[in-house]
């Protein structure tokens, strides 16, 4: 997303929309963008810096780290920052600065039932139902023979 300074007035600049393909290729299988990145910014010019404030959303796709389905998710930054020193061109391009912030708010191990909507299949395969509770297997343990 470029931002052209000629046209942030004094008071600053409100923008909102969506942009395609801020995160680029990532390399990774597992992490996929489904749609534009949505933001809600303000921006302004003061003492030869540009600053930026708001929120931006971007929805992806991952696979859960215990069933290793596929999930939509959507990550929300809702104090998207940025103040950066202006050099040169009339224009700024403001993109890497929205990609970190993105990728800083993945979540680091994905569960497809993190929202509650959802039951995870490898959730069900574990759990031993009821309410009975397993009983601890120490007979491996109490075979041992230690020296003392």
């Amino acid at each position: 997303m470029k931002i052209h300074l000629n046209q942030i007035p004094p008071e600053g600049l409100h923008l909102t929309g969506e942009e395609d393909g801020v995160l680029g290729d990532l390399g990774l299988q597992e992490i996929r963008c489904v749609g534009p990145m949505r933001y809600s910014l303000d921006l302004g010019i003061s003492d030869g810096s540009l600053w930026a404030n708001g929120t931006i959303a971007q929805t992806v796709v991952l696979a859960c780290v215990a069933c290793l389905e596929k999930f939509e998710h959507e990550i929300k930054v809702p104090a998207f920052a940025l103040h950066t020193e202006l050099h040169g061109p009339e224009t700024v391009d403001i993109t890497p600065f929205m990609r970190e912030d993105i990728l800083l708010n993945l979540p680091p191990y994905p569960r497809c039932d993190r929202d509650g909507g959802h039951i995870c299949k490898a959730a069900k395969v574990g759990s031993t139902g009821g309410d009975k509770k397993a009983k601890a297997d120490w007979s491996a343990l109490d075979k041992l023979k230690l020296k003392r």
